[in-house]
């Protein structure tokens, strides 16, 4: 299939809207259709797909842009494929919105949104590049652009995603995996090597042996389903690396046990216990754990950028990745993406954003990092008062004006141990802020750049400016819970990381365009604040 651009957007004198009497055609223009229709539509970008097209002379493609429209109509009213296919056919406002009132024939098929999707999956895993991802943050650029949103005000929160799987015990998780090998085995027509584990592809065998036989020890059942691994893996060694349902069966078993005096025993906590990143359905490798707020989560995370302005805001950007990837770690990643800003930018997160190392990356790309909050111990303000030498190794002055009579630094933890002499310190008005420890001839402390830079932060934390900001980032939070509770991030169709993100990133575009079509209807309600111009 090669790659043609959707030039046919004129209307016809055959345009299907011309038979809607005035009523109608009023009803029409008001809705939601006139502005997908007018700001969104124009503003998909085609080209970037074409890379997912032979350059080939054959069958064109169905049209990139009523392929992507499509898509975010689909989440906007939480509709399948089919019913957006259909809606097409029939629903004068679909047809306005994707520029086809003037088609003969709708082009979209039962098949064209799965085939397309497949196509980007296949992208992404093959080059590691996201093409959706960039789609939907062009069209979040540009609906900035049309509210007067300039971006120089960002916040930033994130949320957990749960994977469309069932939580496994111990005991299911195993026996999942040998069921699934042996299961493949048989259609396979490799049964000389199940022997007597025929049962496994028996349907009706996990009940039997998870719940019908809870009158069996425990230990027992364990035995039987490690004895059965064993001899699954001496039989498949060297000849099934590149099944998945071989994979996962190794995963799994590597993961779950060891082998100790020649006999496979489940890992325990003083074997070194088992990480966030061990497999937690076959259904979805990808998931991995997480504990937060005390709840646990077994998924994915999602992390939005959302930029602010006088009308509004929109998500102009998004990550999506395992659950135990941390919000300094998305921040990291983000900053390391976005690179130097051109105009002085403000970002303000929650605490568990902040990080040295992110406010210095913050600061070499031109961004003012605020964090409502910060992680870890306060320290005393005095400890901003401190004066350091260029490569933050020395002290040169302390809050009193004395130089240290030494200084020495510790490389790996950044700590410089001062030492003055006793009369410095002795009857200081800071001493009880410092805290030197004081011997007959000198008073030694400890102290650091991040301490004098954490003081710093704390510091402005008190100020207006900074509740300003505090208050500001506050909105952000209703994000994650419009994507759980009005579209659904939670009750995914899909699994697998690839596959989730795509449908997290259609998620995200129609909520914005939702925030767009509020904007043009005047119906926004914002809360007026003097952090933003």
């Amino acid at each position: 299939m090669s790659f043609r651009k959707n030039s046919a957007q004129q209307m016809s004198i055959f345009d299907s809207t011309f038979g809607l009497t005035e009523r109608e055609q009023k009803a029409l223009d008001r809705s939601w259709a006139k502005i997908f229709s007018e700001d969104v539509f124009p503003q998909i970008d085609e080209e970037r797909f074409s890379v997912l097209y032979s350059d080939k002379a054959s069958r064109p493609n169905t049209p990139v842009n009523v392929i992507v429209g499509a898509l975010i109509i689909k989440e906007l009213f939480a509709i399948s494929d089919d019913e957006v296919v259909d809606n097409l056919m029939l629903d004068p406002r679909y047809q306005m919105a994707l520029h086809t009132s003037s088609f003969k024939e709708q082009p979209l098929s039962d098949k064209s949104l799965s085939r397309f999707r497949m196509r980007c999956y296949n992208y992404e895993r093959l080059h590691g590049i996201d093409l959706y991802h960039d789609c939907v943050t062009g069209l979040a650029e540009a609906s900035a652009r049309m509210m007067g949103i300039d971006k120089r005000i960002r916040r930033m929160d994130s949320l957990m995603v749960e994977a469309n799987i069932r939580k496994l015990s111990r005991m299911e998780l195993i026996y999942t995996c040998i069921a699934k090998l042996v299961s493949y085995l048989h259609k396979t027509g490799k049964d000389d090597l199940i022997g007597h584990m025929a049962h496994y592809y028996d349907p009706d065998d996990f009940n039997r042996v998870i719940y019908h036989c809870s009158d069996v020890d425990v230990e027992e059942r364990f035995g039987v389903l490690l004895s059965d691994a064993d001899l699954l893996l001496e039989r498949c060694s060297g000849s099934f690396e590149e099944i998945t349902e071989y994979q996962l069966f190794v995963r799994c078993i590597s993961e779950q046990t060891v082998v100790e005096d020649g006999k496979r025993r489940l890992r325990k906590k003083a074997d070194g216990g088992m990480g966030s990143g061990i497999l937690q359905n076959p259904s979805d490798p990808d998931a991995t754990f997480r504990e937060k707020s005390g709840r646990k989560h077994r998924g994915y995370a999602g992390n939005i950028e959302e930029s602010v302005g006088k009308n509004g805001s929109v998500v102009t950007d998004y990550q999506f990745d395992t659950n135990n990837k941390s919000d300094s770690e998305f921040l990291k990643d983000h900053l390391d993406r976005i690179g130097h800003q051109n105009e002085k930018t403000v970002m303000i997160t929650d605490g568990a954003y902040s990080s040295g190392e992110n406010a210095e990356a913050a600061a070499a790309n031109n961004i003012d990092l605020i964090t409502t909050d910060l992680t870890g111990r306060d320290v005393d303000p005095i400890m901003g008062a401190f004066q350091f030498s260029e490569d933050g190794t020395k002290v040169t002055r302390c809050p009193a004006g004395n130089s240290p009579k030494t200084c020495w630094y510790n490389q790996k933890t950044g700590q410089i141990l001062l030492s003055f002499n006793r009369d410095k310190c002795a009857g200081c008005p800071y001493q009880q802020n410092c805290r030197p420890k004081i011997f007959k001839k000198v008073s030694k402390l400890s102290v650091s750049l991040k301490m004098k830079k954490r003081a710093i932060v704390q510091s402005r934390m008190q100020t207006e400016e900074f509740k300003l900001y505090s208050r500001l980032r506050n909105g952000v939070e209703t994000i994650p819970s419009l994507l759980k509770n009005q579209y659904g991030v939670n009750r995914m169709p899909v699994r697998g990381k690839i596959r989730c993100k795509f449908f997290f990133g259609c998620k995200v575009a129609a909520l914005n365009f939702r925030k767009l079509f509020r904007f043009r209807q005047g119906s926004g309600n914002y809360a007026l604040n003097p952090a933003v111009g």
